[in-house]
């Protein structure tokens, strides 16, 4: 029968990596307590763009088809509430189009302007936190390199001052101590800009989806003035103008 593990030696490895991540940061300095902050703070923002992407349903495409196949056929409410039945931005976007096209107080050249406001105000929340991970990402290797430089220059001072008495092996010390913050740098700045670009590109595919959506709106909008019979009584009516 093989041995139990105690508890003390199942936490003994994770104790002492613990311990190593504890001397690397004393040994590296401020500058490697400025990047495991960075690398705290590009870890809370990544977290929290990828909740805004859920809550958002960023990837939800199915609603489009659907409430333009509502709005083709003449009936915009169904349209509507289909679209205010998500959370998606590009809902907003069309919803903004179709009440605008539906209302006909409203000339075309309005309703556009009123969709390139609203599609201003998703783009803006898509590319939120966008900007301080690709501050992150470039100034993480820089602090790093900034550190590595101060290392080197106080191994070197303590090299100067020892004289023909200098350790090699502390020397070694010193130097290693030194490019421990390149290290850490480059370690935080890829992750992140690895994220950034992922989540970047989530954002571009839905503002081109966004555009081509509103695009469809208005030209559906057109074919179907222009090719709507004359109303009778009897018939529903057709959208209120064109753009």
């Amino acid at each position: 029968m093989e041995p139990v593990a105690s508890p003390e030696a199942a936490t003994e490895p994770l104790a002492r990596v613990w311990e190593q991540s504890l001397n690397w940061l004393q040994a590296g300095g401020p500058i490697m307590a400025i990047l495991f902050g960075l690398s705290v703070l590009a870890l809370t923002l990544i977290f929290l763009k990828l909740l805004q992407f859920a809550s958002l349903r960023i990837g939800a495409r199915a609603f489009i088809d659907e409430a333009l196949g509502y709005w083709t056929t003449l009936r915009p409410e169904p349209a509507l509430q289909t679209l205010a039945a998500t959370s998606n931005p590009i809902a907003r976007v069309l919803e903004t189009a179709m009440r605008g096209l539906n209302d006909p107080k409203l000339a075309a050249e309005v309703v556009r302007e009123d969709v390139l406001r609203v599609a201003a105000a998703q783009n803006q929340a898509l590319n939120r936190y966008f900007r301080g991970l690709d501050a992150i990402a470039t100034l993480a290797p820089l602090l790093g390199l900034l550190g590595t430089v101060l290392g080197m220059i106080n191994a070197f001072q303590a090299l100067e001052a020892a004289g023909g008495r200098a350790d090699p092996a502390q020397l070694a010390g010193g130097i290693w101590e030194a490019l421990l913050t390149t290290a850490f740098g480059l370690a935080v700045a890829i992750p992140t800009a690895a994220a950034l670009h992922g989540l970047e590109s989530v954002a571009e595919r839905t503002r081109h989806a966004m555009e081509d959506a509103v695009t469809r709106v208005f030209t559906r909008s057109v074919e179907i003035v222009a090719l709507a019979p004359p109303p009778s009584a009897d018939a529903p009516q057709p959208l209120s103008h064109a753009p």
